[in-house]
Order: C-alpha cells, then structure tokens, then sequence
C-alpha cells in the first residue's frame, strides 16, 4: 500500500490582511514577478516597499503574494519581501505552476494570473500591477499568448494597470479581451496606455472617471458574470518615456530576444533586462513610476468598494 502525500499546506494570510479582510477594511493584491524577475536588485528591494506605501496612501492595506516553500502567502512580512527580492533563482509561477510548488514545496514569485487566483480566493477585490501580460507578436506562427488573460476572464476583481506591456500585439490582445468577455475601461481616458508610453495607438470604448465609477462598475460586473474588470490608467504624457526612445529599444529587445532563441515566460524578464540596459536605466524609472500611480490608484478604488458595502 503507498503512503499518501500530505494534503498541501493553506494559504497564509499576513496578519495586518488578515484583520483587515476579517473587518471589511479595503485590501490590494500586488504581485511578486514584478519584484523577483521585473526589476533590477538591488532597485527591486526598494520599489517592493514604495509601491506598499502608494496602496497604503490610496487608503488601502497592501498584500504582496508569493509562493514560499509550498505555501501561498497573502501578505508579505519583511524578511518574506527580503528573500522575494534577492533570490535569483526563485521560479515565476503562473496558474499552471502553483500544482506543483505546493506539492514539491518550492518557492516562486506568482504572476498577474496566479495573483489574481490567490486574491479573489482570499476575497481580495482589487490588484494593482504594472502591465498584463498578452497576444505575443508572431503568435499566428508561435501561438504564444498569456495566461493572463484567461485567468482574468473567470476571475472577479479589479485590476489597475497601465494596459499591457509593450513588447506585446497590443490590438490582439484586445481582441481576445473581448472574446473573453473581459471588461476593459479607461481611466478618465479612452485611449489604452502603451505602458512605457501614454497612448498606445489603441482606442477603448469606456472610460471612468474616478475611484467611485471604477468601483461600481466592478460592483455591477460581479452582480452579472464572474470576470474581472481591467481599469487601464495612463501615464501623463509629461511622465512616460520618449516615443522615439521607447520604440528604438522595443525593437532592439526584440530583436536580440529572437536571436537569442528565447522563448516561452522567459521573453518578458530577457526583454526587460534589455531594455533597462538600452535605455540607460530610463525604462526603469518609468516603469516604476507607472507602478506606483496604479498602487495609489487601486488603493482609492478598494477604499470606495468598501465605502459600497458598508
């Protein structure tokens, strides 16, 4: 008779979400690649704690999520954010992955798709990110496409983004979008951000205009069909980086990505690294930037859901 394996461990919530989930208090999602496989260490180490503080500032309690040792964590302490952030070798965990780092035990840094999972189960309604991930370009040929952006159509929450990142086929992505039935609105804009860049040449055809509007159109969605709505809020044009820059160093990441034969969930980590490099360290700064603005953002929007309910 084989023995059987112990069931995997729940997930832990940090204390300070814990009670604030447990007294109806609003709580942002943040994810965990950002910080493991996103930005550069030591920056990294810094931005974990500044984005925190932007949701604190939008009025909300952050909760930072990864994987540790099996075990999903809401709620970072830290020394948990300490370990996230230095690890060069933890694993980026989408949906697909968390099976098996619960059951082997491993360590990750969970993704936009396995956050937004971990969230809505711990009843956590709004997540902040910086851009989601999508249609590859090429995909016709490599049929690459996000995990994202199924998960976000069975998923109910709102995320705040800066719409999806650039090394994406942005007008695809939002096809599939709105084949998935996935709710995409502008925040005081109808133009969908290019994340690096205010205007992506893609144009949305809902727009809200503050927290209270984002909130209850989430709070509408979720009385109809589970989904999530994606509220897509653009850096100021004065704040995002040069187009002519930004398209230079898009197209030579790109390019030394296909040379490189990279592939898979490898391409997002390889191009951002190429491009902090190519761009001198500028894409760095506004990517952190654009975090930032969606931290406080969605910390204002959770604080108007719970305004809602009580």
């Amino acid at each position: 008779m084989h023995a059987t394996a112990p069931p995997p461990a729940r997930t832990v919530l940090s204390p300070e979400v814990a009670e604030a989930l447990s007294a109806g208090r609003p709580v942002v999602a943040l994810e965990s690649t950002l910080l493991a496989h996103g930005l550069p260490r030591p920056d990294n180490r810094a931005a974990a704690d500044d984005v925190e503080a932007a949701v604190r500032t939008g009025g909300a309690v952050p909760a930072t999520i990864a994987v540790l040792d099996g075990v999903p964590h809401v709620g970072l302490t830290a020394e948990e954010v300490d370990r996230v952030c230095a690890d060069p070798d933890l694993a980026k965990l989408g949906v697909r992955d968390l099976p098996v780092a619960a059951a082997l035990g491993l360590s990750g840094a969970t993704t936009v798709s396995s956050t937004a999972l971990l969230a809505a189960a711990a009843g956590i309604g709004v997540f902040a990110t910086g851009g989601l991930g999508g249609v590859h370009r090429q995909a016709v040929d490599t049929f690459d496409e996000s995990a994202d952006l199924t998960a976000l159509s069975r998923t109910s929450l709102v995320v705040v983004c800066a719409g999806v990142k650039s090394i994406l086929d942005v007008p695809a992505t939002l096809e599939r979008l709105e084949s998935l039935s996935v709710t995409v609105v502008g925040y005081r804009t109808t133009t969908f951000p290019g994340f690096y860049v205010a205007d992506s040449g893609s144009t949305l055809d809902w727009s809200v205009a503050d927290p209270a509007q984002a909130a209850a159109v989430f709070a509408a969605r979720r009385a109809l069909a589970p989904g999530a709505v994606i509220i897509a809020n653009p850096l100021p044009v004065d704040e995002q980086l040069d187009p002519a820059l930004h398209d230079r160093v898009i197209a030579g990441a790109l390019a030394a990505a296909e040379q490189a034969g990279v592939r898979g969930k490898d391409v997002t980590p390889f191009v951002l690294d190429h491009l902090h490099r190519a761009s001198e360290g500028a894409t760095l700064v506004v990517n952190v930037r654009l975090v930032l603005r969606n931290a406080e953002l969605a910390g204002q929007i959770a604080a108007a859901l719970a305004e809602d309910v009580r």
